[in-house]
């Protein structure tokens, strides 16, 4: 996976991050932590601008959580329970963690999808009760895009510290 990661981010620079950023998304197996620390290194080479390495990573999670919204939105919340008991161990989803973040969600409102974006194991998915419950696109977006330029930056500064550190780390 590393690999992976490091030749897509060397050959298609922003564009490789925003596409990563999308399959991190879409596919919650591949890490952010890697995809944005690694481009933090970069940054610290000399390779990348932060600003544009930011923008790319947030625009590339802004569109990959646009993805689950839309299931969400198309599907509603009848049709989407046989689909995640059939295939949701490929997105790392249970129907029960589904129920919980529609409860949440519905609880405390549109702000926990910014305070999702800062917690690993439902950052993407709290896109599904989003769109289930027809949040306002807009809004959506803007609290998913503020939230994740949040995280991203602390991950592209961590990475941009760890380059600079590694020797003295080692």
């Amino acid at each position: 996976m590393t690999d992976f990661v490091l030749r897509l981010i060397d050959a298609g620079g922003y564009w490789g991050i925003f596409l990563l950023m999308v399959l991190e998304n879409v596919f919650p197996p591949v890490p952010s932590e890697l995809i944005m620390g690694i481009g933090g290194i970069r940054v610290g080479q000399g390779r990348m601008e932060m600003e544009w390495l930011l923008l790319a990573g947030t625009i590339g999670t802004t569109v990959g959580n646009y993805f689950w919204y839309l299931v969400g939105h198309i599907l509603g919340f009848g049709r989407l329970k046989p689909l995640v008991d059939r295939y949701g161990r490929w997105a790392t989803l249970e129907w029960k963690d589904v129920e919980a973040l529609d409860r949440l969600f519905g609880k405390y409102g549109q702000i926990v999808v910014f305070v999702f974006r800062f917690m690993p194991a439902f950052r993407t998915m709290i896109s599904l009760p989003a769109g289930i419950t027809r949040m306002p696109l807009g809004k959506f977006l803007l609290w998913t895009f503020a939230g994740s330029v949040i995280w991203n930056a602390i991950l592209a500064y961590a990475g941009l510290w760890l380059g600079a550190n590694f020797q003295a780390i080692d």
